[in-house]
C-alpha cells in the first residue's frame, strides 16, 4: 500500500492512505524518514519513494506561489 507520512507520535507513525490515517509502529520506518513523504508499506517494510515525494513537494510548492501571488 502506498500513503504519505502525516506525522510521527512517540513510536508510531501516522499515515495517510486513501484519505485516512493509520496507525505504524516508527521502528519500521528508516531513520530518514519525515513528514510528507511517499512511502510504500509491504508488511514490516517500509520504502521512501523519493521520486513521487519530489514531484508533491514540487506541486505544493507550486500552489503555494499561486495563493501568495496574488
Amino acid at each position: 500500500m502506498k500513503g504519505i507520512i502525516d506525522r510521527f507520535e512517540d513510536n508510531w507513525a501516522v499515515v495517510e492512505i486513501d484519505g485516512e490515517t493509520k496507525d505504524f509502529e516508527r521502528a519500521i520506518f528508516p531513520i530518514d524518514a519525515v513528514a510528507g513523504d511517499v512511502v510504500r508499506i509491504e508488511g514490516n517494510e517500509v520504502t521512501i519513494l523519493k521520486d513521487e515525494t519530489e514531484q508533491l513537494r514540487k506541486e505544493i510548492e507550486e500552489l503555494m506561489d499561486d495563493v501568495w501571488e496574488d
